[in-house]
């Protein structure tokens, strides 16, 4: 069994999955309490699925790019349990768990909020079964990366309401905006993709495996 962990921003969410289905997930805005949150609410997870941390079999961790505490805190968390454990350990990048869900037509802009009114940004080819990244990371203000982007897209994650005002004015039919409810970060798609990888044999090292940042 599979724990995933995401603390990459405010929003964290954690999941137990079992490599075809997700057992249990937890989502919530922790407002800068990750680290006094989320092994509370791991314990809670497992006593809700009935297991116990014998259980697990692996961890996956959301390895940013996001904020840098709240980033920080998972992978060390993720860290300490894999070594405590003797298990398998994958870092998948967090923008990768955003765009996973709304692969089809058109490419998506998957967006984290990066305070000050930018965002972390990447596009993922449309019409994939596995999140192919185009081009490399990006940081800035809406208005700096529409200034880099090239439609139609479709925007998923946190994207502020005046700014999905904006984009709305700005593109018009050329941008999909996926809504809010359906765009929230779920750990259960971050165990999907670190599970893919397990199976094809592939880990990360633990010394060696670093958060993504971006500025």
């Amino acid at each position: 069994m599979l724990l995933a962990l995401d603390t990459a921003t405010d929003f964290a969410s954690i999941a137990l999955y079992d490599g075809r289905q997700v057992l249990g997930e937890v989502n919530w805005q922790t407002q800068r309490r990750h680290t006094a949150e989320v092994m509370p609410q791991i314990e809670a997870l497992l006593r809700l699925v009935g297991v116990g941390p014998a259980a697990l079999t692996a961890v996956a961790v959301a390895i940013g790019p996001g904020s840098y505490t709240g980033t920080r805190v998972g992978v060390s968390l993720a860290k300490g349990m894999v070594a405590a454990a003797g298990l398998p350990l994958v870092g998948v990048p967090t923008l990768d768990v955003v765009a996973y869900p709304h692969l089809g037509a058109w490419p998506v802009c998957a967006l984290l909020a990066a305070g000050r009114g930018r965002y972390n940004a990447a596009v993922y080819a449309a019409d994939m079964a596995w999140p192919r990244r185009l081009g490399d990371w990006q940081l800035g203000t809406l208005a700096e990366l529409l200034a880099r982007l090239t439609p139609p897209l479709r925007f998923a994650g946190e994207l502020a309401p005046a700014d999905a005002e904006t984009l709305a004015q700005a593109w018009g039919d050329r941008a999909a905006i996926v809504p809010p409810a359906l765009a929230v970060r779920r750990a259960g798609v971050l165990a999907a993709l670190a599970w893919r990888r397990l199976q094809a044999g592939e880990r990360d090292d633990p010394m060696t495996l670093s958060p993504i940042y971006l500025g």
